[in-house]
């Protein structure tokens, strides 16, 4: 079906983009509604069934609340997206799939006087009548159209609502967010110890490898590549082979055939020889002592975004 307006928004506070209309199970029901039930998704999604999305390739990555998106087609209750702010080789625009179309919006104008982005892990928002609207993942971007004492007045996929000041960080937009450091990064990341590994996962809800290390740079003010292929050919490149030139920060990328084949994970340089990373499905986000183990056999690339 042909596309008037192009610029649409994610108007959920966590929507799934999937590799076809098709790729969604019934046991997945809960994670195409709108609104999304996260929790009772992935509560009940078996061993199993959350290892197919990704070896059987159903999953692509996520888009978080209010996040920017173009709209390619509409296929009866799906929509053709374009993820634009998650940088891709599968599309010189950003990261493409398919998502229900009841979970996105057309992005309507707005007037806004910079950006907010969700510096909590959650962040209740609220509606003008200060009711409880929906909560906010880590990370989430929305236009401000106001500021008072204690929120600010945001611009969203419901309308006109107020998130803290305390649980937000603000800037003019989406490239001028305050630049932090690697060792920053890392200190973001340690807050979601124990949370449970998802494949193409961008929120507390789940992070995969490469989706955990793209949010905590994202939080530090850098948009890094989506995908860990990619962001092994980014950022400085620093030796493989000398230890003692890493710091706490960069990211370390582990490829099949012992280093040698396609690159399948990421995580960051913890310091002391240790990767903390989001590791696989089944397990969660860790500190892992590379010495000994399988990744340590398995690096091809160290590369640094921030100092």
């Amino acid at each position: 079906m042909p596309v008037e307006t192009k610029e649409w928004v994610c108007a959920v506070k966590v929507g799934t983009i999937w590799t076809e209309p098709n790729s969604a199970r019934e046991i997945d029901n809960p994670g195409i509604s709108n609104p999304v039930l996260l929790v009772e998704w992935l509560e009940a999604l078996p061993y199993k069934e959350r290892l197919a999305l990704c070896n059987e390739n159903r999953v692509q990555t996520q888009l978080l609340y209010g996040e920017p998106l173009f709209l390619e087609e509409i296929e009866g209750e799906w929509a053709k997206v374009v993820a634009i702010w998650q940088p891709s080789k599968k599309d010189n625009r950003g990261y493409p799939g398919w998502i229900p179309l009841s979970q996105i919006k057309p992005a309507g104008q707005v007037n806004n006087k910079g950006i907010v982005r969700v510096s909590s892990a959650k962040a209740q928002l609220w509606d003008l009548q200060h009711n409880p609207l929906l909560v906010l993942p880590f990370n989430t971007i929305l236009p401000i159209i106001s500021e008072g004492e204690v929120f600010y007045t945001v611009h969203t996929p419901h309308g006109k609502a107020l998130l803290s000041k305390g649980q937000a960080q603000f800037a003019l937009s989406l490239m001028q967010l305050p630049k932090k450091s690697a060792e920053e990064a890392v200190a973001l990341g340690e807050k979601y110890l124990d949370l449970p590994y998802l494949w193409g996962g961008m929120s507390p809800y789940g992070y995969d490898c490469s989706g955990f290390s793209y949010n905590m740079m994202k939080a530090c003010g850098y948009i890094i590549p989506r995908d860990a292929s990619d962001q092994a050919k980014m950022g400085e490149e620093i030796p493989i082979h000398d230890p003692s030139l890493w710091k706490k920060g960069d990211l370390i990328f582990f490829a099949n055939d012992e280093g040698t084949g396609s690159v399948r994970h990421v995580g960051f340089y913890y310091g002391n020889g240790q990767l903390l990373h989001s590791h696989s499905t089944g397990k969660t986000v860790e500190i892992l002592v590379l010495a000994e183990s399988k990744l340590e056999k398995e690096i091809c690339a160290v590369r640094r975004y921030a100092v």
